[in-house]
């Protein structure tokens, strides 16, 4: 992905089990079964398990 994209319902599922607001984080890459969240507000970046 060459930009952040708005995490689908599985997404949300995932951040939510890590315990992160999916209403501040954008998905930035999915690689090898990660997800590469960018925050909305400060860019911090966080890499999490995904689907």
């Amino acid at each position: 992905m060459k930009k952040a994209l708005r995490p689908t319902r599985s997404q949300k599922l995932a951040m939510k089990a890590v315990g992160l607001n999916s209403d501040n984080w954008l998905v930035f890459k999915k690689v090898h079964g990660e997800l590469h969240l960018v925050h909305r507000e400060t860019g911090t970046t966080r890499i999490i398990p995904g689907n």
